[in-house]
């Protein structure tokens, strides 16, 4: 599942190169989480720990998704893990929230108490940008219209160490992707099209606020023990379409709820023609 095959250079690229390995080693070097969290590594020696609990336990091959969820749980040695009854208890990775919801929720963490954050969480400015006109004049209209939510965001995630993306910054589950995304990650955001960044090789789930602010505290997160349904893609796609196709298709056929409290896996030859920034709105829409 994780794997780099050079120690120098590219780790998380050496990882997805090679996505159709399905064992799961170590990798030969520690990788910081990401270029703004320098001092923060990914924790892929504990997730394989994790892994071994879980592999001992239940006796039977794991999907991807189980593996990125169950290298993140709480308990391994004693949590129970039967799809869609078990509620697991788990460490995400990373918190991103939009400004939207980012208020409430650092106001809640604030009222905590604790100086800082105890995982690496992000605020994403973009929410409450209109598009009427053009580029230039809608972000000119939404600094001035929300300048003071701007203002609290920003000196609340200098205290509390938040990263903060300001107005124009870009759309939070494409920062995510480009700059937090990483093979192995269990990342919570308070933004519906949070699944995005699952094109890396993670797993990626939108929450409320609430949730975000358990996680951003260092409580245990609580998931329903998610079931998985596979869908298996032959052949490549034509010319005149794209991945986006893909999963409106499977939307078509499971239809608004079919999906509720299941995670999608696509395998089979056909995904290997689906590129990174292919798969990413596959897994947002899902």
């Amino acid at each position: 599942m994780w794997r780099a095959l050079s120690k120098t250079g590219g780790p998380v690229r050496s990882i997805l190169a090679h996505r159709w390995l399905s064992s799961t080693t170590i990798i030969p070097q520690k990788v910081v989480m990401s270029k703004f969290d320098t001092d923060k590594y990914i924790p892929y020696e504990k997730m394989s720990e994790n892994l071994k609990i879980v592999r001992d336990r239940l006796q039977r091959p794991l999907t991807l998704s189980e593996k990125v969820v169950y290298s993140h749980l709480d308990d391994p040695k004693n949590q129970e893990m039967e799809r869609g009854e078990s509620y697991l208890l788990l460490r995400p990775d990373r918190v991103a929230m939009q400004d939207a919801t980012a208020q409430m929720a650092m106001m809640q963490f604030i009222s905590s108490g604790l100086p800082k954050v105890r995982v690496p969480s992000t605020i994403h400015c973009d929410h409450l940008i209109e598009a009427q006109v053009g580029a230039s004049a809608d972000l000119s209209r939404a600094i001035d219209t929300n300048r003071e939510v701007y203002d609290f965001l920003a000196s609340a995630a200098s205290k509390y160490g938040v990263g903060f993306w300001k107005p124009g910054g870009g759309i939070i589950h494409q920062i995510v992707l480009e700059n937090y995304a990483f093979p192995g990650l269990l990342l919570t955001g308070t933004d519906s099209h949070t699944p995005n960044g699952g094109g890396l090789g993670g797993v990626c789930i939108g929450v409320g606020g609430a949730d975000a602010v358990d996680v951003m505290a260092g409580l245990p997160w609580e998931l329903k023990c998610p079931h998985v349904i596979g869908v298996r893609l032959t052949g490549e796609m034509g010319g005149w379409t794209a991945a986006k196709d893909v999963i409106l298709k499977v939307a078509d056929i499971l239809t608004v709820a079919g999906g509720t409290g299941a995670i999608i896996e696509y395998h089979g030859p056909g995904v290997d023609s689906i590129s990174c920034t292919g798969q990413s709105p596959m897994y947002s829409y899902s």
